[in-house]
C-alpha cells in the first residue's frame, strides 16, 4: 500500500485525510481499511499509537457520508473520556469536509448540554458505557438504526469493569450492524467477547508485543519507603527532557505530583480529584512543555500521545507484563530513543520476571553510588508497605471510570475512579464537524 488513494475513498473523506497529512498508511490502517470499507467485522489487535483510529474513522466516514443525516447510524464506544475526546477530535479532523455531525458523551459533567446536542441529532457518537446506558434509559439516545458500532480498547474496558456494560450495550444494538473490535491484547473474557458479538470477523494483527529496540530498559531496586527519593535522586542525575511517571492509583499520582514540585520540578498529575479544565491544562502543558515531568495512572494516561517522551519511569511496578509495554511505548517512538526506568521492590520480583519472559532477556539492575540505601522505615512507612505488599494479581481493581450519578443515584461500582471530575465544570459534549470553507 502506497498512499490512501489506493482505498478509493469518497472526495471529501480523501479530502480530510490529506488535510489532516495522511499519506502513507500505517500497517493496521493498509489491512484494516479495505475490510471495513467492504462492510466486514474486523477483530483489530494492535499497540497504542498504531493508527487504528483513523483505520476505523475513514471507513466509517466514507459510509455515513451517504444516506440519512442527523440520525445515529455509528457509535464508537471507548472506556476513558481521555480516549473518547481524543477519537472525536480525530473524527473532526479527519471528517471536516464532510458536514457529518459527530458527539461525544461521558460522566462527570452535566448531562443537560449532551441531550441538547443530541435531540438536535448527531451521524456518530463518542461515548463511555455508563453515561451511554445512562442516555439510553432516558431515551436520548436511540440505537434503532445503527449501522456500525466500534468497541475501541476493549482489553482495557474488561480491566475496568466494563465488559457487562458492553454486553447490555450490544444486546440494545440491532443485530444486523458491522462491529469492529479493536485490543492491544487478548485475554480470554475479549476472546468470548469476540466470538459472541463479531460475524465471521477478519482478524488484523499488526505491531508485536515486545517494544521497540529504541527503548533502553533499566530496575532500580528500593525500598518501599524509599521510592520516593530514589525517584527525585533519579530525576536530577539524568539528562530528560519529558518524563511520564506511572503510579498505580489516583492517590499516589497526586501526592508525589505534589512532592516533586516542591522538590523545584515543572511537574503536574493526572489523576481523578482534577476538574476536566485542570485535566486538559495538566495534558496541554505536559505536551507544550510548560510541565517536564507528568505523573499518571495507567486509566489517566490512555490516549496520551506526546511524542518527546525522553524517559517513562515505573514508580510503581504495572500489574501485567503487557501493561508494561504500553507504558514503556510512550517513548522511544519513531527514530527516537527513550529510557524506561522501572523501581522495584523485594515484593515486585514475580512481576519482574514476567516482564523480563516478555521482553526475553533480563533487565539491567542498577545501584546509585551515592544513594542511602539504609535509610529506615518510619512507623507510618511500615504500615503502608504492609497495605502496598498485595499480590498486584490478586488486587482488587483500583480505577474505575464515569458512573451514572446524573439521577442522583449512588454509583454501581465502588472503585475509586481517576476520572471522576468536578460536575460543576461543563464540558463541550459534542460539535459538528466544519463543512469545507
Amino acid at each position: 500500500m502506497k498512499d490512501f488513494n489506493t482505498f478509493d475513498l469518497h472526495p471529501d473523506v480523501a479530502a480530510g485525510a490529506a488535510a489532516a497529512g495522511y499519506t502513507t498508511p500505517t500497517p493496521i490502517q493498509a489491512q484494516a481499511i479495505p475490510m471495513v470499507l467492504e462492510g466486514r467485522d474486523v477483530m483489530g489487535l494492535a499497540q497504542t499509537g498504531t493508527g487504528k483510529t483513523a483505520a476505523f474513522a475513514l471507513p466509517i466516514l466514507n459510509r455515513l457520508i451517504k444516506g440519512r443525516r442527523g440520525v445515529l447510524r455509528a457509535l464508537i464506544v471507548a472506556p476513558t473520556r481521555e480516549l473518547a475526546e481524543q477519537i472525536h477530535d480525530a473524527i473532526g479532523v479527519l471528517g471536516r469536509k464532510t458536514r457529518l455531525r459527530s458527539a461525544t458523551t461521558y460522566g462527570g459533567v452535566n448531562i443537560n448540554p449532551q441531550i441538547n446536542q443530541l435531540r438536535r441529532g448527531v451521524d456518530m457518537l463518542v461515548a463511555c458505557p455508563g453515561r451511554l446506558l445512562d442516555h439510553i434509559g432516558r431515551g436520548t439516545v436511540d440505537l434503532s438504526r445503527l449501522e456500525v458500532l466500534v468497541l475501541d480498547e476493549a482489553d482495557h474496558m474488561f480491566d475496568m469493569g466494563f465488559l457487562p456494560d458492553i454486553r447490555r450495550i450490544i444486546a440494545k444494538s440491532p443485530q444486523k450492524r458491522q462491529t469492529l473490535l479493536f485490543s492491544a491484547t487478548m485475554p480470554q473474557e475479549i476472546r468470548h467477547l469476540s466470538m459472541d458479538t463479531l460475524t465471521d470477523p477478519i482478524t488484523v494483527k499488526v505491531g508485536r508485543t515486545a517494544p521497540v529496540e529504541t527503548v533502553s530498559h533499566a530496575l532500580y531496586p528500593v525500598a518501599h519507603h524509599l521510592k520516593t527519593a530514589m525517584l527525585i535522586k533519579l530525576l536530577g542525575s539524568i539528562h530528560t527532557e519529558s518524563v511520564l511517571v506511572f503510579t498505580r492509583t489516583k492517590h499516589r499520582a497526586k501526592h508525589l505530583g505534589v512532592k516533586l514540585s516542591k522538590a523545584g520540578y515543572n511537574s503536574t498529575s493526572l489523576q481523578g480529584n482534577l476538574s476536566q479544565n485542570r485535566r486538559k491544562a495538566a495534558l496541554d502543558g505536559f505536551r507544550d512543555g510548560t510541565f517536564h515531568i507528568l505523573v499518571a495512572t495507567d486509566i489517566a494516561a490512555r490516549g496520551i500521545d506526546v511524542t518527546q517522551v525522553s524517559h517513562v519511569i515505573n514508580y510503581d511496578i504495572p500489574d501485567t507484563p503487557e501493561a508494561y509495554i504500553h507504558r514503556i511505548g510512550r517513548t522511544g517512538r519513531a527514530t527516537r530513543t527513550g529510557d524506561a526506568f522501572t523501581l522495584a521492590t523485594d515484593d515486585d520480583q514475580s512481576m519482574v520476571r514476567s516482564i523480563e519472559g516478555l521482553l526475553g532477556g533480563r533487565i539491567e539492575r542498577k545501584h546509585v553510588d551515592d544513594f542511602d540505601y539504609q535509610v529506615p522505615a518510619t512507623e507510618r512507612n511500615l504500615k503502608l508497605s504492609r497495605t502496598l505488599r498485595t499480590p498486584n494479581r490478586k488486587r482488587r481493581p483500583t480505577v474505575t471510570v464515569e458512573t451514572k450519578k446524573t439521577r442522583g443515584t449512588r454509583p454501581r461500582r465502588t472503585f475509586s475512579n481517576p476520572l471522576k471530575v468536578n460536575r460543576r465544570t461543563p464540558r463541550r459534549s459534542s460539535s459538528t464537524i466544519p463543512a469545507a470553507a
